[in-house]
């Protein structure tokens, strides 16, 4: 799990467009995950076998719309969280009920410090009017 900030400007379109690539990869590569993208901040959650997801992380963390990649978790798990979701997005340009009781019932499920950092993002999620 991790959380960056966005170098200059990445447009709900450019996100949801990042998600549905990394969904196509993680399926390829077996790794399961969610994505919160708020204008400023990413937050994700990666899970799957060690070297797809750190080959991930590395180009996360060399890729130029983030800075200040932030680690929050990183350890074995016996379960996934985030069951078969290769990358489970909630896009703000078009925001999904069905989703989010979907995300809901995914972080039911997760440890509670994947939960804890997701709902305490939650508030900063959804940019304001």
């Amino acid at each position: 799990m991790y959380i960056s900030t966005v170098t200059g400007t990445v447009t709900p379109q450019e996100c949801a467009a990042i998600a549905h690539a990394s969904a196509i990869r993680n399926r390829r590569d077996d790794v399961t995950g969610l994505l919160l993208f708020n204008s400023r901040r990413f937050l994700q959650v990666l899970e799957g076998p060690k070297d797809a997801v750190e080959n991930i992380f590395a180009r996360i963390h060399g890729d130029s719309r983030h800075r200040g990649v932030v680690k929050l978790r990183e350890g074995m798990i016996d379960t996934r969280e985030f069951g078969r979701w290769a990358m489970a997005y909630d896009d703000p340009l078009r925001p999904s009920d069905s989703l989010k009781d979907v995300v809901a019932a995914l972080l039911a499920s997760a440890g509670p410090s994947t939960r804890a950092h997701f709902l305490g993002s939650a508030e900063l999620h959804r940019p304001t009017a």
